[in-house]
């Protein structure tokens, strides 16, 4: 597994995982404010831009993580993140193994199965995949995520280096994956986040993690859509990430 890291003379590890079809760059601003008091690791997901395999599940990606935390860090870390597709990541990496972190911070995760829009991902990559090197139709995608400019040229440099197969892959699973009943025996302090501009499905999945994990916090948050925490906030998810460790 490909990582970038920061502050790695620091002794406290932090994890953070980027959304689907984005990089670690997702957390590079955070990274450059919370290195100076911790180690911040930033893996790479399955399949996407700078991995260094193909993307074959959540569970697989959960289980690759857990692999590389036994072996470089003990076992056990301060805090792991993660938005969207690597939310649901986390969420899988806690249901495995539930002391791996002390807190965790889910962003914009969905633990609802969305059939109908699972069934359409094939068929919609396959027609638009072709243009996905397109400058102009670049652009068009970019300004419907709501992510802020500056980050234009990560974004349209990673996307270009997306396989079809694996756009495919980390849809499909994004769209199908559920909340595992064993996410009950997890013993991190959670905080879930979602912007109030979310879709309905996020909203309810943010209560459904609740539900398995009555002790967790549940955050709304005003004005917001997806992902714009983590990728349009640096410095406040950042300072939300020091409040939750102090």
């Amino acid at each position: 597994m490909n990582c970038v890291e920061y502050g790695k003379q620091n002794q406290d590890v932090l994890i953070f995982l980027h959304g689907g079809g984005l990089s670690w760059w997702n957390y590079r601003e955070e990274a450059e404010l919370l290195g100076q008091d911790y180690h911040v690791v930033l893996p790479i997901l399955d399949g996407h831009a700078g991995s260094d395999r193909p993307f074959t599940g959540i569970e697989d990606n959960a289980s690759e993580i857990i692999e590389y935390v036994d072996q470089n860090f003990g076992g056990q870390m301060l805090m792991m993140g993660g938005l969207s597709l690597g939310a649901q990541i986390l969420l899988e990496i806690l249901s495995k193994r539930g002391d791996i972190c002390r807190h965790a911070l889910v962003e914009s995760a969905a633990v609802l199965p969305a059939r109908l829009t699972h069934a359409m991902i094939a068929k919609a990559v396959g027609s638009s995949y072709g243009l996905i090197k397109n400058r102009a139709f670049a652009k068009l995608q970019f300004r419907s995520l709501h992510i802020k400019a500056s980050l234009f040229e990560d974004y349209y440099r990673d996307t270009c280096l997306l396989k079809k197969s694996d756009m495919i892959a980390f849809l499909e699973a994004n769209t199908s994956y559920e909340l595992k009943d064993s996410i009950r025996g997890c013993r991190a302090k959670v905080q879930v986040f979602a912007g109030k501009k979310e879709k309905r499905e996020i909203i309810k999945s943010a209560r459904a993690i609740k539900e398995a994990l009555p002790d967790c916090k549940v955050n709304f948050l005003d004005g917001l859509r997806h992902g714009e925490f983590s990728l349009n906030k640096a410095e406040k998810y950042a300072e939300q990430v020091r409040r939750m460790l102090s």
